[in-house]
């Protein structure tokens, strides 16, 4: 077996109740002991039964779920390790259908878990941590083909992107990935994402979509390849992995999730975008998990607002 993972068996015998999984997060999420989520103070907690702190000052009673994915949620915490788990090892994403039968719940709790999960892949970086080097930035079209619709969902407005969401993803040449879901392809749009996530000076390649132009300047030096003339490398100018990200994000909408709500697809580009960076398969098992836990605080998504 790979030295970069552990297998189910050996993550079910790291944690195979609630209370091995409880001071797993509590090691991780409190690494200098357990602290309040309201004031933020340790010097007046007070421990209870079964996980329970009391913070005597703000007179709150709390364990490690407050404030993060797990709260009031009734699922075992080492069930939403083993989650976790699937999420970052399965390759094109998982199933709410797969992981109600892997985890033991109902398909409904399975698909409100991972909508849960997603939340907590949306930390992409900001200005402090923005890509450089060589930055590849592309867009995909997310959504039905019209001629595939029934004629009374048809929009009749054109072919192409009509009726798709669009999402943009920035992808740093061996580095890290950013993605999105945008409103439109217009050069406002696109040279605003670039200044968001990318540092000055970088090298921007890109297809030759017009919104992208003018973006080679005082900023940016900006080098294009034309796809339309089957033209899909130029010395170090490609934009082939960036569109690795979209084939691995259609591999899982089609392979696995088969239908994505254009009100949740930003939710299932985060989780594609975690995957490939705090995620990848280059960190052992337990690393990603590390990743994954330590964006699970402040995350916390209630069920309404999931599908408000």
């Amino acid at each position: 077996m790979s030295r970069s993972t552990i297998s189910t068996f050996q993550l079910f015998a790291l944690f195979p109740d609630e209370p091995t999984a409880r001071l797993y997060l509590e090691s991780r999420l409190w690494p200098k002991g357990a602290i309040c989520p309201t004031c933020a103070g340790r010097d007046r907690l007070t421990t209870r039964k079964n996980g329970f702190y009391r913070c005597n000052k703000c007179q709150l009673d709390f364990t490690i779920r407050t404030g993060t994915i797990f709260e009031r949620s009734h699922v075992p915490l080492h069930k939403w390790l083993y989650a976790m788990y699937l999420v970052v090892t399965a390759r094109k994403g998982i199933s709410s259908m797969q992981m109600a039968k892997e985890i033991g719940v109902t398909q409904k709790t399975a698909w409100f878990m991972l909508g849960r999960l997603r939340e907590a892949c949306q930390s992409q970086g900001g200005k402090e941590n923005r890509l450089a080097g060589i930055v590849e930035v592309d867009e995909c079209f997310v959504g039905g083909k019209e001629a595939n619709k029934h004629q009374a969902k048809k929009l009749n407005a054109g072919r192409g992107s009509v009726g798709k969401t669009v999402v943009l993803g920035l992808r740093e040449r061996g580095g890290e990935t950013r993605a999105m879901v945008i409103d439109a392809t217009d050069t406002r749009t696109l040279h605003g994402a670039v200044h968001a996530y990318v540092k000055p000076g970088s090298l921007i390649c890109t297809d030759e979509a017009p919104g992208y132009d003018g973006l080679d300047g005082l900023w940016f030096n900006h080098r294009t390849v034309n796809h339309g003339e089957g033209q899909y490398a130029k010395g170090n100018v490609n934009t082939n992995s960036i569109e690795s990200v979209w084939a691995l994000l259609k591999r899982g909408i089609y392979g696995t999730w088969h239908q994505v709500s254009a009100k949740h697809v930003g939710r299932y580009v985060d989780e594609v975008a975690f995957r490939l960076n705090a995620g990848r398969v280059a960190q052992h098992t337990l690393d990603r998990l590390d990743s994954f836990i330590l964006a699970v605080d402040g995350k916390r998504l209630s069920y309404e607002r999931l599908t408000a």
